[in-house]
């Protein structure tokens, strides 16, 4: 679990361990998650045990185990509030007030 109380190595080094446990969950050796991820062993070593790697090697490693979907969570969806909307149209007329004052006359002697 990560929080804003650990250092940026500590983050890294736990994002190394969470990267390991998904390869030992799958049942994959680092050898085998190198060769399909396209990076060295060492790089995976050093990933799983240090938190050290660029984030191309991150993507490579998290595509090679099929878990891409986790950076999803850096996805922000842009959320529009009702009042940003109703501020957007403003007060659109949703039916005729019925005040006489303010209704058009029409001359029908002009049709």
């Amino acid at each position: 679990m990560v929080s804003y109380s650990m250092s940026d190595k500590a983050i890294l080094a736990e994002l190394g361990a969470q990267v390991k446990q998904m390869r030992l969950n799958r049942n994959v050796p680092q050898a085998a998650l190198a060769k399909k991820a396209g990076v060295a062993r060492s790089t995976i070593s050093e990933l799983e045990n240090y938190g050290n790697g660029s984030m191309m090697s991150m993507v490579q490693i998290l595509r090679a185990l099929e878990k891409l979907e986790l950076l999803n969570l850096f996805s922000t969806e842009m959320l529009v509030s009702p009042i940003q909307v109703a501020k957007l149209y403003g007060k659109n007329r949703k039916r005729a007030s019925g005040n006489n004052k303010n209704i058009i006359k029409i001359d029908k002697n002009k049709w």
